[in-house]
């Protein structure tokens, strides 16, 4: 056993000093302003971990972006959701630098992405790729200005700093971006768990949140536990850095038995594709039910993440009967701030019979191909679209197909089909289908139809309905009024709404000529901007089109004056 620790810690050695150097002083900061953060690379996000760092604007949009090393512009994108308006720089030194949720870009860049948009006559760009010698930039070089497009959940600067080649994410910090921070991790909760039928926790199969106590700064205590067989151990926790009140997420994790790592993960670099089996490092099923995320110091096998190290037994702990553990889980912020918990377990043997779980008639093999069909409704799952073999409930009652619920993560897409051949030609053309898991708030999920079905691809259990939408979306002029006079106005503002399946697409002319209007989805607001083309005389005529997801459209017309 002595030996087999110390092959353990040759190898916690090799890892420890084996990571990448990075030039510490070859990026400047991209604003002039403090770096303050609203999150850090790796942050445990929803079905994904952050890719980058936001770094606060003080509230504001319009901040100045500044290139923070001589490269040239690679890649641009304008969509509606995701990253919204993103530059991205290669830069020489084998690194690429991304900025998203732009407000806009400089002139000749602004210039060339509405060229683009102009020749679509669509606001999305797609992926633009201009050549090396389009837009050379220099260190310190003016590139664009802070926003709040795309998925931002406020104003703020997405930045991140790739791999040129590999396109590997990299923690921004390792390249010397790091704020401020003396503020050591916060211990939330700390969950025990039995990982198989013959394992105990204090005579319990199920999972056991454990009580704790913080004995000094950093330093906590749990409640002493028994246990029995393989067990393994998560934690919630987070990290606040100077300045801010923001719960951001940790650097690292490990979990040490009387002194022997064992577990050992951190957040220096991850690919996207491997992102989503962040579903499998947390607690998915306590995430879904309660919203907070546990991390496991232990390893599933369908886990694919390459950010663990010196793995033993991927982290899931033998408690052998009579025996003592000292086990204690490390969390540290990128400073070293440190914050570790003790748990003392000491092996008792259990004489609890495990009883079988009920399951029902629907067995999910993960490897097959698994469909099942009820009252009209068809869920058909492909190979592998869940990580282990399991048992879901589906039932179809009052037109609610319920799919189990959404405490399993999901690998792929699953098709869910609803039979349509009882309604009548109207009503096929208004349905679609519905996720109503929150009865208060049913949303439209994708619909795609066929003579008599419905259906749609989705990587989300829970419950879904058909509902129809017979309505036309709104339109309401917003900073103008018909036949008004707009000289002094820079821009042209309409509010877009609809109540049921929602906006799906709009189109815009002015004098029946097609204009380019930026779409606020969080607003609802249309934005057209009077310097994109020069109007021919005074009188003009707007048209304004608006579909809904199943096509109901709502067409408005107003007449301006601007010269």
């Amino acid at each position: 056993m002595r030996f087999y620790f110390s092959i353990i810690l040759l190898f916690s050695f090799f890892y420890g000093t084996a990571q990448k150097q990075y030039p510490k002083d070859y990026f400047s900061p991209p604003l002039k302003i403090p770096i303050i953060l609203s999150g850090t690379f790796g942050e445990l996000r929803s079905n994904h971990f952050h890719s980058g760092l936001d770094i606060k604007t003080q509230g504001k949009q319009g901040i100045p972006i500044y290139a923070p090393a001589d490269g040239y512009v690679s890649r641009i994108k304008v969509q509606q959701y995701g990253f919204g308006k993103a530059i991205y720089i290669k830069h020489p030194n084998g690194y690429t630098t991304v900025y998203a949720h732009l407000k806009k870009f400089v002139p000749a860049i602004q210039k060339y992405v509405k060229s683009v948009q102009y020749k679509k006559e669509n606001y999305y760009t797609g992926n633009l790729f201009p050549k090396p010698e389009k837009f050379p930039v220099k260190k310190g070089k003016l590139i664009g200005y802070t926003g709040d497009t795309g998925g931002s959940g406020g104003p703020h600067l997405h930045y991140e700093i790739r791999d040129t080649k590999t396109e590997h994410i990299i923690n921004p910090m390792h390249f010397g971006l790091v704020p401020n921070d003396d503020k050591s991790p916060t211990i939330q909760k700390l969950i025990a768990y039995p990982l198989n039928n013959g394992s105990r926790i204090n005579n319990s199969t199920s999972k056991t949140i454990l009580s704790f106590k913080n004995i000094e700064n950093g330093k906590y205590v749990s409640e002493k536990i028994t246990a029995s067989g393989e067990i393994g151990f998560g934690i919630s926790v987070f990290d606040r850095l100077n300045g801010a009140l923001n719960k951001n997420g940790i650097y690292s994790l490990e979990m040490k038995v009387n002194g022997n790592r064992v577990y050992y993960h951190d957040v220096e670099t991850f690919s996207f594709a491997e992102s989503k089996y962040i579903n499998l490092l947390i607690d998915y099923k306590h995430y879904k039910t309660y919203r907070n995320r546990v991390q496991k110091t232990h390893k599933v096998n369908a886990n694919r993440l390459s950010l663990y190290e010196d793995l033993v037994n991927n982290g899931k702990i033998f408690i052998e009967n009579g025996n003592s553990y000292n086990i204690e889980i490390i969390a540290k912020d990128f400073k070293n701030n440190t914050s570790s918990i003790k748990i003392p377990v000491r092996g008792v043997a259990s004489n609890l019979i495990f009883q079988e779980k009920d399951t029902t008639a629907y067995k999910i093999v993960a490897k097959d191909f698994v469909k099942f069909s009820k009252n009209n409704v068809t869920i058909a799952f492909p190979k592998n679209t869940f990580y282990e073999d399991c048992f879901i409930d589906f039932s179809v009652e009052n037109g609610i197909a319920k799919v189990h619920n959404r405490t399993i993560p999901l690998d792929k897409r699953y098709t869910l089909t609803f039979n349509t051949s009882f309604l009548n030609d109207k009503q096929k053309q208004q349905v679609y289908i519905a996720n109503v898991t929150n009865k208060k708030y049913p949303r439209y999920t994708s619909t795609k139809k066929k003579i008599d079905k419905v259906y749609t691809t989705t990587k989300l259990l829970g419950d879904y309905t058909l509902k129809f939408d017979a309505v036309n979306p709104t339109i309401q002029l917003y900073n103008f009024k018909d036949k008004q006079w707009l000289s002094k106005n820079k821009t042209l503002k309409v509010k877009i709404k609809d109540r049921e399946s929602g906006i799906k697409n709009y189109r815009a002319t002015i004098d029946g000529k097609w204009v380019l209007m930026e779409y606020n989805h969080k607003k609802g607001i249309l934005t057209y901007d009077f310097n994109d083309k020069k109007l021919v005389g005074s009188k003009h005529l707007f048209k304004l089109v608006v579909s809904d997801n199943v096509g109901n459209t709502k067409t408005i017309s107003a007449t301006f004056f601007k010269k």
